[in-house]
């Protein structure tokens, strides 16, 4: 895991990538459980006989379980100190280019993108990767915008 503390050091890694995720198993159990908490119980994701039947082989994890897996992956990658509070911000371009079948393990990428200057504190923007076990092209693409406050 990366540490970076201040504005300064967090500036100076604009541009590079600051780290990696352990490998996440994606199981049926928690595919189940997301879309009991979503209310998106399509077939693709929790019926494995139906789904055996498509090119996919079995069920895949929907593309929102994969990045709603950022909060936790990212605290494997970096910590951020020297700030009073963080919140999240928002999103920019998410993409899902590449199924990630129930069974395969994803990891995350984190690249610093940008540091603006706001009220108060600073805007980051995040280049989120989620690479499946499963294949070469990520499974999520996503631009992670969070809000940094001076204390």
């Amino acid at each position: 895991m990366r540490t970076i503390t201040g504005l300064e050091e967090l500036k100076a890694a604009e541009g590079e990538e600051v780290g990696t995720s352990e490998w996440h198993e994606v199981t049926q159990a928690a595919i189940d459980a997301f879309a009991d908490v979503t209310g998106d119980h399509q077939w693709i994701h929790v019926d494995p006989v139906r789904a055996k039947e498509t090119p996919f082989g079995g069920t895949i994890a929907h593309g929102y379980y994969t990045l709603s897996l950022a909060p936790s992956l990212s605290d494997e990658v970096l910590q951020l100190e020297g700030f009073a509070f963080g919140i999240n911000y928002g999103l920019d371009r998410v993409r899902f280019p590449a199924p990630l079948p129930v069974g395969a393990k994803v990891r995350m990428r984190a690249k610093v993108v940008s540091v603006e200057e706001i009220s108060g504190g600073v805007q980051l923007k995040l280049e989120l990767t989620f690479e499946g076990s499963n294949g070469d092209k990520p499974v999520c693409v996503a631009e992670s915008l969070a809000r940094l406050y001076k204390g």
